[in-house]
């Protein structure tokens, strides 16, 4: 297996430039920078040589964390880039890490099937221990019509280890949906001990033989047993939300709460939403907020070293891989930390340790005011229609302001600048429509992008921690809530703070690694 560990040196590698931020600074060009930055990573290119173009690039897709001993496991499906005819797809990979900070690229865990086997696609699963084997839980997924002749499409399989690091396919094992189920859409097996019932339960994502879409639970005292007994639904769509699926169901108990969080990606919200309830069964409420950030964020599930939870997924990139492409399938690998509200709704947070990896200052370096500006400091009070425009942005970057905006107007900041200010990538603060929103700028028009509530934060005061680190860009906002994009040719570009009506931007600082 090869085993490859993303260093901070591939961002440190920034710092030997210049640590201002002027036009006159040598530009950095981005294929001299290593592929993958540590705090949001993908998956290394030439993982297994460089001789097999199938192996040559990937991303990141459905995130499966599990953690003992001090250590995360981050299983999740590799989306490779180069996918040859014949060849299944989305085998399970994996990187470990102690702190969501520095990641170790552990290769490929579970490989895909063949053509006439159910696991020619992989699909999410999750996995648990029992004594000393590790159970691992996956779906299978074949559409072949030379298989689906007498197969079910999709199915729940399993693999066990006893070290996390050699799997072997239990081939006799296989669930598939039960009567009253369609057996079309069965997949995302999410299993753990529910100590309250004294039981291992078994989430799937389902559809009722009327293709309603629910959680579906089994239930077992023993996984070696291979003995799992279907039971009913924790939860339905109800006909407001008609969801055509929940992905990627997670269940876990927080305080005096039981929380319900899967992913859908066919409404007018997709992306990662959740539930809360007293118990594990239900009945479940819907916040007023019900994700758990944009639509870039997909997939997420949460694991927890038992002091604090964390909500790990992917945003996705965009194909063509430019600020104009489309959203498309796996990206990148993001984390947040979850906190929980007095009210039992939940919100995130920063890595507490994303910080220390940004740890040189970058004067900040004005370069074209628009409109009616001034300047104290690195603080500076915008009217109207104003922008101030500041110097190119490196690979990664850590931008921090408090942003006091008007309940009518729209504020924020510009990222992938173009000299004449026509082309970018604008995330803009919209108080009046209680939202923080995204637009793609090309050649004056504004194309929207994404946007999120700015539920649980009361009056137009911000206070904004922006991490970027290639293409990803993550805005967090009064350490309750998260807005995740993914932004294309940050490197090399300019930058800028705008607002439509009065705006301050207080204390702006800029960091390099």
């Amino acid at each position: 297996m090869t085993i490859k560990t993303i260093y901070l040196a591939a961002i440190m590698a920034l710092a030997t430039y210049s640590c201002q931020n002027h036009d006159s600074v040598a530009d950095v060009n981005p294929d001299e920078i290593f592929r993958q930055t540590n705090i949001f990573p993908q998956p290394p290119n030439q993982w297994m040589g460089n001789t097999n173009p199938y192996y040559t690039a990937g991303y990141v897709g459905d995130v499966m964390p599990y953690y003992e001993n001090g250590k995360f496991h981050l299983f999740f499906l590799h989306d490779a880039k180069t996918k040859p005819a014949g060849e299944g797809f989305h085998d399970i990979h994996s990187f470990d890490t102690t702190n969501f900070k520095d990641f170790t690229y552990q290769g490929r865990q579970i490989p895909y099937g063949t053509a006439s086997e159910p696991d020619f696609g992989v699909g999410t699963g999750s996995l648990v221990k029992v004594g000393s084997t590790y159970y691992y839980y996956y779906t299978g997924h074949n559409e072949i019509a030379s298989f689906l002749s007498s197969n079910p499409r999709e199915s729940v399989l399993l693999a066990t280890s006893t070290d996390m690091k050699n799997w072997m396919k239990v081939k006799n094992f296989k669930i598939t949906a039960p009567a009253g189920y369609y057996d079309y859409e069965f997949r995302d097996p999410h299993v753990f001990f529910n100590a309250e019932d004294g039981k291992y339960w078994m989430l799937v994502s389902a559809q009722t033989s009327a293709k309603k879409a629910v959680v579906l639970k089994f239930t077992t005292t023993n996984p070696a047993s291979g003995n799992w007994t279907v039971e009913n639904p924790i939860y339905t769509t109800a006909s407001s939300e008609n969801y055509i699926m929940l992905e990627c169901p997670d269940l876990f108990k927080m305080g005096n709460y039981w929380y319900l969080v899967f992913s859908e990606n066919w409404s007018n919200n997709t992306g990662t939403h959740y539930r809360i309830g007293t118990s594990p069964n239900g009945p479940w409420t819907t916040p007023a907020n019900d994700r758990l950030d944009g639509s870039y964020l997909y997939a997420a599930k949460t694991v927890s070293d038992n002091t604090d939870r964390y909500l790990v997924g992917w945003t996705a990139r965009k194909v063509p891989e430019n600020n104009t492409g489309g959203k498309d399938w796996a990206g990148n690998l993001v984390t947040h930390k979850l906190v929980q509200n007095p009210d039992g709704t939940l919100g995130v947070k920063p890595i507490s340790t994303l910080q220390s990896v940004f740890g040189q200052n970058v004067p900040l370096s004005v370069d074209k005011i628009t409109g009616n500006t001034s300047q104290n400091g690195n603080s500076f009070n915008l009217s109207a229609n104003s922008q101030v425009m500041f110097g190119k942005l490196q690979k990664a970057n850590q931008i921090g302001f408090t942003l006091k905006g008007s309940v009518n107007g729209k504020a924020g900041l510009i990222l992938a600048q173009d000299n004449d200010g026509q082309n970018g990538f604008k995330i803009s603060f919209e108080p009046s429509s209680n939202r923080i929103a995204s637009y793609v700028m090309n050649g004056g028009s504004e194309d929207f992008a994404n946007a999120y509530p700015l539920s649980g934060i009361s009056g137009t005061n911000y206070n904004v921690t922006v991490f970027i680190s290639n293409d990803i860009c993550v805005v967090y906002v009064n350490d309750k809530l998260a807005f995740s994009n993914r932004v294309y040719d940050i490197v090399n570009k300019k930058w800028s703070i705008f607002g439509s009506s009065d705006s301050s931007f207080s204390n702006i600082n800029v960091k390099n690694p």
